[in-house]
């Protein structure tokens, strides 16, 4: 079902398109709305789909082979959401896919100007007002930055370090936000990244995912699910460079026989395999882990580094392989 979504809606002439204009175009992502695919991991409570891991894995895979930018948008809602669904209440679940439902994206802003690989960096400020909390500061690099309906936000609620981190669902409706210029990206240039801007946003504490002071861990939790996600969209680039790279060889012709029968083009195609079927491998084993209930801390981080590196090595063949 998703391949023939993605080849009547997400065509070369297409994706070229908003790739040269790096331009994430909302109106693209209603079919995908129609379908669904923005609910998957929702649960069913809530309205949503309620797929697990492994499932809704192959679904993005098969996405980024069209266009990994596109796929990453829909991604980045369910990093936001692992967030609520690991740390927030009933309620807030309710709240958040009732936001998602009719066709909306949602962000995950940590990321500062100072504060990306060190989240306990964060400057980004929650001060507590009465039964509100006043959010002021600056996200950076914010994936859905600009088309997100609803934040899951880490603001600093006291100075003691990762200690005093706090996450917070904020509405895009909230007098106070404002978002930067689309960021002009060498890759993903389908999916929007920018930054974000909180000023005096006034939340009601009912909007505090956890404790006062357990954002970092709800941050880190969250992003240890995701990370296997992004290898999820890796496995998908490597499948597409795989199977172009295939065709072409083929195709093309060198000293009056196709380059597929020359023996360092095999050799290079067999190795591109491997690290695809390798990497599918460690993708599903991540994935059955977390439908487990495992939070994969090892071996999420595991997954994501072996399978991006894995990546390159693919992608820079497949360009030996094309040629000039």
């Amino acid at each position: 079902m998703v391949q023939e979504f993605a080849d009547q809606t997400l065509t070369p002439e297409v994706v070229s398109k908003y790739d040269h204009l790096g331009q994430c175009p909302v109106e693209l992502f209603k079919p995908a709305f129609d379908m669904g695919l923005h609910m998957l991991e929702i649960p069913e409570e809530y309205g949503g789909a309620g797929l697990p891991y492994s499932t809704t894995a192959m679904v993005f895979s098969k996405l980024a082979e069209y266009d990994a930018g596109y796929a990453i948008t829909l991604v980045s809602t369910f990093v936001a959401l692992r967030s609520v669904m690991l740390a927030g209440s009933a309620d807030q679940a309710r709240r958040f896919a009732d936001i998602i439902e009719p066709g909306a994206f949602a962000a995950f802003a940590l990321s500062e100007s100072d504060a990306g690989t060190d989240a306990g960096s964060v400057k980004s400020t929650a001060t507590r007002d009465g039964d509100d909390y006043i959010l002021t500061g600056e996200k950076t690099f914010i994936t859905n930055g600009s088309i997100a309906n609803v934040y899951v936000g880490i603001f600093r609620t006291a100075d003691t370090g990762n200690k005093g981190l706090s996450a917070f669902m904020i509405e895009r409706s909230r007098e106070g936000i404002s978002v930067g210029a689309h960021e002009d990206k060498m890759g993903l240039r389908l999916s929007d990244t920018s930054t974000v801007n909180f000023d005096h946003v006034r939340v009601p504490a009912s909007n505090r995912l956890g404790d006062e002071g357990a954002g970092f861990k709800v941050a880190m939790n969250s992003l240890n699910l995701s990370r296997a996600f992004v290898a999820t969209l890796a496995a998908g680039i490597m499948q597409r460079a795989l199977d172009e790279s295939v065709s072409y060889a083929r195709i093309r012709s060198q000293f009056k026989r196709p380059i597929i029968r020359f023996e360092a083009v095999q050799e290079m195609l067999a190795d591109m395999a491997i690290a695809l079927e390798t990497s599918q491998v460690l993708i599903h084993n991540s994935m059955t882990m977390m439908d487990q209930g495992n939070l994969v801390r090892k071996e999420g981080a595991m997954t994501k580094t072996y399978v991006t590196d894995a990546l390159q090595r693919v992608v820079t063949d497949a360009v030996q392989v094309f040629g000039g």
